[in-house]
């Protein structure tokens, strides 16, 4: 007696096509292609955020292909939100570029205070919600 399986079937239930390894059947599960990305600082805390306070978010993004999309598009906005931010925060001030001149340890001061006023903006609207 002969009991040969067939070398793939389709749970009718689920529509999960299963192929034969031996004795026993695996599910075919591949991921989709994704786009190769490089992450900018903004790109890898929002990752990080996600594996480690929004697992369901990012198991979803990752199995659907659009977790590399999404971080690309946050960094992309990220980073125009800080420079529009330091740009108001520079203006608002009374900071010059004479200033860089005369006085650079009062201009360095006062642009890292802005930039860092501008990032914590930035992470507070986008990365960690």
């Amino acid at each position: 007696m002969n009991n040969e399986l067939p070398n793939t079937k389709i749970d009718e239930r689920t529509g999960i096509e299963y192929h034969l390894e031996g004795n026993y059947y695996i599910p075919n599960f591949a991921m989709p292609k994704q786009e190769k990305i490089i992450l900018n600082k903004y790109g890898r805390m929002r990752l990080k955020y996600l594996k480690e306070h929004k697992k369901a978010e990012y198991t979803i993004m990752l199995m659907n292909g659009t977790l590399n999309t999404h971080l690309k598009e946050l960094q992309g906005t990220a980073d125009n939100r800080v420079q529009q931010i330091i740009s108001e925060l520079k203006a608002k001030s009374n900071l010059t570029e004479e200033m860089k001149n005369t006085d650079i340890l009062y201009w360095v001061g006062t642009m890292n205070s802005i930039k860092a006023q501008a990032e914590e903006n930035v992470f507070s609207e986008l990365i960690y919600v």
